[in-house]
């Protein structure tokens, strides 16, 4: 994802191997060596203006986009991609840039659900995304926080975020940022979806507990016609019909 700065926010991210287990809610397939993989992006304002009818022509089905960053920022762009996406067919989520250290969990993820972060079962929307990474601000890799305040602000933030949706949001994350400033925290993977970031031509070690990967964010320098310039590329762990699933909460 392209934020303030995209060379600070996932250089730490480590390597991963396919796991062959499926999981039911999260997803339909054990791996790309397996079975079918779905393409999609991710975006921000840092794209400038998108024309979503060619990026799905282009093959794209599915975009997270970025809506939100603490309690106080709202991307420019989130309004226009999340509607124009949608109307190109596009299956879309929003994602939440996670600042632990100005304000609590419970209060950014309510933020992220006012300003785009809501849910329908219309086919197109998935859960939101919470992405937790290396501080690219002053405070700390880890924001300061001991692993223990670490998992109670990702747990406050995923509690709130269920509370006001009803679903549980997808974490954004490296395994090296996630095993270290949570100490290899193992709780949120039985129901919420992980979307790795590695920047690589094949995952491996996931973080801590996981059994899965949902999404993976496999390189920062895509190209994508109707996208100017680089964009995050990803799959989905899966085909169309279970992305769909996903969205839908069947």
């Amino acid at each position: 994802m392209a934020r303030t700065s995209s060379s600070l926010r996932r250089a730490l991210a480590a390597g991963l191997t396919v796991l062959a287990t499926a999981t039911a809610a999260l997803v339909a397939t054990a791996g790309p060596a397996a079975a079918a993989t779905t393409p999609g992006v991710d975006v921000s304002r840092y794209q400038g203006t998108i024309n979503w009818t060619s990026v799905r022509n282009a093959g794209i089905e599915f975009a997270f986009i970025k809506a939100t960053e603490g309690t106080s920022y709202k991307d420019p762009n989130f309004n226009t991609n999340y509607v124009n996406s949608y109307n190109a067919g596009v299956i879309r989520g929003a994602y939440h840039f996670a600042r632990p250290n100005i304000s609590a969990g419970s209060t950014q993820a309510a933020y992220l659900a006012s300003n785009g972060g809501a849910w329908s079962a219309d086919s197109r929307t998935l859960p939101a995304a919470l992405d937790i990474e290396a501080n690219p601000y002053s405070g700390g890799y880890c924001y300061g926080l001991s692993t223990t305040g670490m998992r109670n602000w990702v747990q406050d933030f995923l509690n709130t975020y269920r509370s006001r949706t009803g679903r549980y949001a997808v974490i954004y994350t490296t395994t090296s940022w996630w095993n270290q400033c949570t100490g290899s925290w193992t709780g949120p993977w039985a129901n919420h979806p992980l979307w790795l970031a590695r920047w690589s031509s094949t995952p491996g070690a996931l973080p801590a507990g996981a059994s899965v990967w949902s999404f993976w964010q496999y390189t920062s320098t895509g190209a994508v016609s109707g996208i100017s310039g680089n964009v995050d590329r990803n799959y989905w762990n899966g085909d169309r019909s279970r992305l769909i699933a996903l969205a839908n909460n069947t």
